[in-house]
């Protein structure tokens, strides 16, 4: 199980302006193995211990936030977003470039955070538990952005770490797609995130 963040496992604002260069190049590589296109227009970002260290990190550094009332505050909205051992965690992100295209997509998809799966070869779909911070849809729209939560069980956990196919989709009725299998890099990475 990862570790949560802790104020002692961050850089200072002075000591990330120093290795920030460094630390973002290490963090994009990282990320490389953990994102996942379903469908045109919708992205997975699988979250983990070192991807969460760089959001904080990154909005310490935009807020300009030193003090450790403010440090604590970004570690409580962000900790929420590591995996703990038994699930997978990913922010969902609906991306149409277009503003008009996007309003009118985020109309037609509303509850699409709902109908986000992933599925271990051998088992049923998991779907996702999304959005446990705070609602971030209407039944006008859905949000471009949500938090989602894949809780897997132990027969599925160990499967995974057998070696088993892992894929991911959506079904909703507006957007259904599924990936297949994952690419073996994606699926070690998420693998690394499961006890």
């Amino acid at each position: 199980m990862a570790a949560k963040l802790e104020t002692r496992d961050l850089m200072s604002l002075e000591e990330y302006a120093r290795r920030r260069v460094e630390f973002r190049r290490r963090v994009l590589a990282h990320k490389k193995h953990r994102k996942l296109m379903i469908g045109s227009h919708a992205m997975l970002h699988f979250e983990d211990r070192l991807t969460i260290q760089y959001q904080v990190q990154e909005m310490l550094r935009v807020e300009r936030i030193f003090e450790e009332r403010g440090i604590r505050d970004e570690l409580e909205a962000y900790n929420p977003l590591i995996p703990d051992g038994a699930n997978l965690k990913a922010t969902l992100m609906i991306e149409f470039p277009d503003a008009d295209e996007r309003k009118a997509a985020l109309a037609r998809l509303v509850g699409i955070e709902d109908l986000v799966w992933v599925q271990v070869d051998g088992h049923e779909r998991v779907r996702a538990v999304a959005d446990e911070d705070m609602e971030r849809a209407t039944a006008e729209k859905t949000s471009s952005v949500h938090f989602l939560r894949f809780d897997l069980d132990i027969d599925m956990i160990a499967s995974l770490k057998h070696g088993a196919a892992l894929a991911a989709g959506i079904d909703h009725d507006a957007y259904r797609h599924a990936t297949g299998a994952l690419p073996d890099a994606v699926r070690e990475s998420l693998v690394g995130d499961l006890d």
